[in-house]
């Protein structure tokens, strides 16, 4: 939750995949002439990556892996599986065209499902990504079709480009405020082109299909591992559409948004690397189920939990509950309730607390809205100063009022809750809103102690266990059982389980 912790406000990350040739580096590359082609040893075709060394590449990825790894919440701290991830990446790594390169590969502590790759052979994995996967073979599929990225240049073709278009250099402010690359990203460096924040190309991704397969092959793997883990990509996009509606499709930073791929042209691009038939591939489902038993769910205690209609914050000692109409769900910049008619509400914390360390809850408000303060209604939320103001607008859907409730916890927290109803449902609703600035309150120390994470835990189907009869031990109180076939890679109709082990979300 972005507005609570420094943490999540450096989640708005944009297309990170694509910051690099940052501070003198870019400044270097941009003065050089950039007019020369390479012959790619990966790819065996010329690639224009005008001045952009091996050195330069190392240079960059060196220099821009801490602030990758804090600008998603840091790395997962777990020896065991981060070598896991390391073995798997290194047993295909060996087979790449670029042995001048060493290739590192990092899990990043954010539950978006996502990888990407930086030069100078920096791999990232989400602990997202990997809870999702469902053997070794489609780990493999991912880090080979990032490992494609480093060896084919695309990142220094990239900035070529963009340099030979007179693109030039954009600060890292007014980039900042384009693309919503965080803070944490930009302190002491600039970008060289706004181009560096965008996807590759449809080109460039079917080329780290074509070497990802091939590096997949030579050690041992199926490449159809990549395109079967496609697939339960856009499953698991297709959940979260049903699930979430199209309030986070702007946040986007899944596999998906970054990677425009489709499982199809993967076959295509698996075909056309005119690989042999792999003798008696590793699938290492049973390793791979072992070693992420236990690996954290969905937010960390940093940034709280959504539990059913609860929001809670073991950190921050907060919690405030939602009507049983309203879903809540996560975002980047908030937390959201999505209500019956288009309602909608948005809890966040204020995000300059030294501007409000003078301010009563009435000011506050009446500032914040342009109401006067004598309008400003003021009261007390389980004993916190607290204050509330609407004002009528015109919404897509015609009238709407919008509330703004304001509560202060102490000298530097001020949270606010956002009610975004039709005018049509303000009768309906009206307690409803109220009722969930109410049960805002302070945790008590033991109750902050008491909850927990949600983990993957693996478990041995027994005789008459089924999809329904799994799902019910699901952490989730809505759709438990499309979330269980999306986790185990089940079809959408499945309702009995052939494995013997499967994967559970429980607390």
């Amino acid at each position: 939750m972005p507005m609570l912790l420094t943490e999540r406000q450096n989640r708005r990350v944009g297309s990170v995949t694509r910051l690099v040739l940052a501070g003198t580096v870019a400044a270097a590359v941009v003065a050089a002439a950039v007019s020369g082609c390479t012959i790619n040893p990966a790819t065996g075709r010329a690639a224009l990556t005008g001045t952009v060394t091996t050195a330069d590449e190392n240079r960059i990825g060196r220099e821009q892996h801490p602030q990758i790894v804090q600008a998603f919440g840091g790395t997962y701290d777990d020896p065991k599986l981060s070598q896991y991830v390391n073995k798997v990446g290194q047993s295909l790594a060996r087979y790449t065209e670029r042995p001048d390169i060493t290739y590192t590969f990092t899990i990043l502590d954010t539950p978006i499902v996502n990888a990407m790759a930086t030069p100078g052979g920096y791999i990232y994995v989400t602990r997202g990504l990997l809870a999702l996967a469902d053997n070794e073979a489609e780990l493999a599929g991912v880090l080979g079709h990032e490992l494609g990225h480093v060896t084919a240049r695309h990142h220094a073709q990239q900035q070529s480009r963009q340099t030979l278009a007179s693109i030039g250099m954009l600060g890292a402010a007014v980039a900042g405020s384009i693309v919503g690359v965080p803070p944490g990203l930009m302190q002491g460096t600039q970008l060289t082109a706004l181009g560096f924040l965008q996807s590759f190309s449809r080109e460039q991704e079917f080329e780290s299909d074509q070497l990802g397969a091939r590096y997949m092959s030579k050690a041992g793997y199926d490449p159809g591992a990549m395109a079967t883990f496609l697939r339960k990509l856009q499953a698991q996009s297709d959940l979260e559409s049903t699930v979430l509606g199209q309030a986070t499709r702007a946040e986007r930073f899944d596999f998906l948004a970054t990677h425009p791929n489709t499982a199809d042209r993967i076959d295509r691009a698996i075909q056309t690397a005119n690989l042999a038939p792999v003798a008696k591939p590793i699938v290492g489902r049973d390793s791979y189920l072992d070693i992420i038993d236990g690996m954290l769910y969905g937010s960390p205690p940093s940034e709280g939990f959504i539990r059913g209609r609860v929001f809670a914050h073991p950190v921050l000692r907060i919690r405030f509950e939602v009507p049983p109409e309203y879903q809540l769900f996560d975002t980047r910049k908030a937390i959201y309730a999505q209500g019956p008619g288009n309602a909608v509400i948005v809890f966040d914390a204020d995000p300059q607390p030294a501007k409000t360390q003078n301010l009563t809850m009435v000011q506050y408000v009446s500032a914040a809205t342009k109401i006067a303060a004598a309008q400003v209604t003021t009261e007390r939320v389980n004993g916190l100063e607290a204050a509330m103001a609407s004002v009528t607008a015109k919404g897509r859907d015609g009238q709407v009022e919008l509330r703004l409730a304001a509560v202060r916890v102490d000298a530097t927290h001020v949270y606010r809750f956002r009610f975004i109803t039709p005018a049509s449902l303000l009768t309906q609703l009206a307690g409803a809103n109220q009722h969930t600035f109410q049960s805002f309150r302070r945790l008590t120390p033991a109750e902050a102690a008491a909850l927990k994470p949600l983990r993957v835990r693996v478990v041995t189907v027994k005789s008459g266990d089924t999809v329904a009869s799994l799902a019910k031990r699901m952490a989730f109180d809505n759709h438990a059982a499309e979330r269980f076939r999306v986790l185990n890679g089940l079809p959408s109709n499945a309702r009995a389980v052939l494995t013997k082990r499967v994967k559970l979300v429980v607390e």
